[in-house]
């Protein structure tokens, strides 16, 4: 599993660009998964880093998380609302786990609780998928020049110019 601290300390500009973008649209990202007839489907989802994890909350019984049950591949694209991309975007490519750790979802709920106001606390997360990343990309323009950034495991950030 490399959770998204392994992923930050591999690719940091992927990560940071992750972040960025995250933020900038109040963390919403767009999820694509596998529909049980094999078609792809997306949806909206508000991830969060958390203790070094990224972790694909919201709310139970969903489509999508009946997706991840079924089939833990996934892609998550940060939303990109300029059509040049001049902010620049990112997808994250992994395989969702369903960790199940009490002590973590109820320190998760406590952090939720203390930044936002939405109160989770003495819930039960189940699921509570947390992101095993297997790959990402970005693109960017850098110097007027469209930049692709591609990672993997192991072999750090790989840049290509277009």
């Amino acid at each position: 599993m490399v959770t998204w601290q392994q992923f930050a300390g591999e690719a940091p500009g992927l990560a940071e660009l992750f972040v960025r973008r995250h933020s900038a649209t109040g963390n919403l990202c767009l999820l694509a998964t596998h529909r049980s007839d094999g078609y792809p489907r997306i949806s909206p989802m508000e991830p969060q880093l958390f203790e070094n994890h990224l972790v694909l909350v919201g709310m139970p019984g969903t489509t999508k998380f009946r997706d991840l049950h079924r089939d833990r591949r996934f892609c998550l694209h940060t939303a990109t609302i300029d059509p040049h991309v001049g902010d620049g975007d990112v997808k994250l490519f992994g395989d969702a786990e369903n960790l199940q750790d009490e002590a973590l979802h109820a320190r998760f709920a406590d952090d939720l609780f203390a930044r936002s106001g939405f109160d989770l606390r003495g819930q039960r997360f189940d699921p509570f998928f947390v992101a095993s990343l297997n790959g990402a990309s970005s693109v960017t323009f850098e110097d007027g020049k469209l930049t692709v950034t591609i990672w993997k495991p192991g072999q750090g950030e790989r840049r290509v110019l277009k």
